[in-house]
């Protein structure tokens, strides 16, 4: 299905390293969401070769740049077909990783897919903002992070409150992040973060695949018990 000696080379010249197995399950991975893609719809991006850089590069560049200690805590929010919680699991088998996601239909094909692959993240079907207030879930991980699904200011918001103190919020986001983080410090600072570092990538040497964004927020302080609210408040009256 896909390249794995080209996805192999992208991903150590990022100073990522997939053995064999991780390589495997990625080709399987690809082949499964083509499948799927076909009854649901997951994705815009079924050519092989871009699957290969716009969901599987773009979702592991989070190893380039942050330290993962072995057995660390993940939660992805909004993970809809894997990106990138599902992509960290393959390389980083030891981290424990928690895919959720409001539809129980994407959960359904992850949970085909993980069977596939030989892995075990948790699945959980909620809405982040109910999640977020969960005993179970809330300020339980030492990492959260959310790719394409928010702005900045409402993603914060949806986020944050998962991330213990000392951890850490992982932001994927695309060329409009400067201006999304202008707009969105009060939010950060309100939930008990801190904007630490934004580094930009690209996912080819040429740039023709855009460019991308990581921010790192540190949880300084535990996020008030009113937040997350519900999508209309935060819509109607954003931090």
């Amino acid at each position: 299905m896909i390249d794995k000696t080209l996805l192999k080379t992208l991903a150590e010249n990022n100073r990522i390293s997939l053995d064999d197995t991780a390589l495997d399950r990625f080709d399987a991975y690809a082949e499964k969401l083509v499948s799927w893609n076909e009854k649901i719809n997951l994705t815009a991006i079924t050519d092989p070769t871009e699957i290969v850089y716009k969901h599987f590069l773009d979702s592991l560049m989070p190893l380039k740049f942050v330290d993962f200690p072995e057995g660390s805590t993940l939660i992805d929010v909004g993970t809809g077909a894997g990106f990138p919680g599902l992509c960290l699991q393959i390389a980083r088998p030891d981290l424990n990783i928690t895919l959720l996601d409001s539809l129980q239909k994407r959960l359904d094909v992850l949970e085909d897919i993980s069977n596939t692959l030989g892995i075990s993240p948790n699945l959980v079907h909620a809405r982040a903002e109910d999640g977020g207030h969960d005993a179970n879930l809330r300020e339980q991980f030492d990492f959260a992070t959310a790719r394409a699904v928010a702005n900045l200011r409402e993603l914060s918001e949806y986020c944050l409150p998962f991330v213990n103190v000392g951890g850490a919020f992982l932001a994927l986001k695309g060329p409009a992040i400067k201006d999304e983080l202008r707009d969105a410090r009060n939010a950060i600072e309100v939930l008990g973060g801190a904007p630490d570092t934004l580094v930009a990538y690209g996912l080819d040497p040429d740039g023709e695949r855009g460019e991308h964004h990581l921010l790192l927020i540190h949880k300084e302080t535990p996020t008030p018990s009113p937040y997350p609210r519900k999508p209309n408040q935060i819509k109607k009256k954003p931090l």
